[in-house]
């Protein structure tokens, strides 16, 4: 389950490289197709309206004094949008921002200092970019970017305060747009990274909602061939899962939950379906 730091250093680079890409598109000259998947065609006044309020405020992301205001306003209107996750990726400089925001807090995560305006801030950028995430045009280039590693040091905390709690449950909602898609480009990707003992630590010491998306997360790459012969490849790796799994069944003795029990027992089903695990499970 180990990344090696030299590969995720590589990742990184590559990250930087992507987004130097993508810096073509000006969207200060308005130069993205109103058509991109269809979602985007106006056909009254009204709707051109809003869609000009949605490239003004991408363009405020840009603008260091109108940011917290237009993360706001755009995460509040991102289902509204069907194709505003090829916008934000496609304008200048708007991704290169939504990093800012998140590696802007990264000296606040240890010692444990992050308060509620800052949690939600840096909530609203990972808002935008679960949107980018789920979306069809954008997600391989998501992943290309490397965009998920900056999220793992918010997984990887441990305080339990409501602030923090809202940090790990967002960026367990940007993977979960991820995997949701079933693609395969998604699992690999996640499988050469930590994903998995980051969501093991989260579903044995996580809130109930948050221990519900990490279980799915793990769900997920279990439903997937290869999720599933990477796991039950070792003895090492299938014992940490099935042991979370198990703590897991114990704790809801105590606090029962039926929605985080169903996505249990679908890893356990899943699971059964590798001849080398069956017996054990």
């Amino acid at each position: 389950f180990r990344v090696e730091a030299e590969d995720k250093m590589q990742g990184m680079n590559n990250g930087v490289a992507i987004l130097n890409s993508t810096a073509n598109a000006n969207i200060n000259n308005m130069n993205i197709p109103l058509n991109l998947s269809g979602g985007l065609s106006m056909s009254n006044p009204g709707d051109n309206k809003n869609l000009n309020n949605i490239y003004l405020l991408v363009l405020e992301l840009t603008n260091p004094d109108k940011r917290e205001s237009a993360l706001l306003e755009l995460s509040k209107k991102r289902e509204a949008v069907p194709d505003l996750a090829p916008i934000l990726w496609h304008s200048f400089g708007t991704i290169a921002c939504l990093l800012q925001e998140i590696v802007a807090i990264y000296p606040l995560l240890s010692p444990p200092k992050l308060k509620a305006p800052a949690s939600n801030r840096v909530c609203n950028a990972l808002a935008l970019f679960q949107c980018v995430a789920s979306h069809p045009e954008t997600r391989s280039l998501f992943l290309n970017a490397h965009i998920p590693l900056y999220l793992y040091p918010f997984l990887n905390t441990t305080s339990k305060t409501r602030p923090f709690e809202y940090l790990r449950l967002t960026s367990l909602g940007v993977i979960g747009a991820l995997v949701k898609m079933d693609d395969s480009e998604v699992i690999n990707f996640l499988l050469s990274t930590e994903i998995i003992p980051l969501c093991l630590r989260i579903m044995e010491t996580g809130s109930e909602l948050s221990k519900t998306v990490a279980t799915f997360i793990v769900q997920k790459i279990l439903l997937d061939d290869m999720g599933l012969t990477y796991i039950c490849a070792t003895y090492e790796r299938f014992y940490a899962v099935s042991t979370v799994l198990s703590n897991m069944v114990d704790m809801l003795v105590e606090q029962p939950s039926q929605r985080l029990l169903k996505h249990i027992v679908r890893c356990y089903l899943r699971l059964a379906d590798n001849p080398r695990s069956a017996h054990s499970t």
